[in-house]
C-alpha cells in the first residue's frame, strides 16, 4: 500500500512538498546555526550543505518524473 501511494504521486508533490523544504533546512543549517557552533561549525556547515544538495536533486528528480499509464488487468 505504502509503495502504491508513493508510486502515484505527481512531480508537483514531490518538488514542492520534499525538495524545497530540504533546500530551506539545509541553506538554514549552513547559514545560521554554523557560526554558532565554534567547536562543530564545519560539520554543521557540510550536514547542512549536504541536505540543501540532496533537496536540489530530489527537486529537479521530481520535474523530470512523469506518470505511467497503470496497467490494469
Amino acid at each position: 500500500m505504502f509503495f502504491k501511494a508513493i508510486y502515484h504521486m505527481t512531480s508537483k508533490q514531490i518538488s514542492i512538498g520534499i525538495g524545497i523544504p530540504m533546500i530551506v533546512v539545509g541553506a538554514l543549517l549552513a547559514v545560521l546555526l554554523a557560526p554558532t557552533q565554534i567547536q562543530l561549525k564545519d560539520t554543521i556547515e557540510f550536514i547542512g550543505s549536504l541536505i540543501g544538495i540532496l533537496g536540489v536533486l530530489i527537486f529537479i528528480a521530481g520535474l523530470f518524473m512523469r506518470k505511467t499509464p497503470q496497467i490494469t488487468s
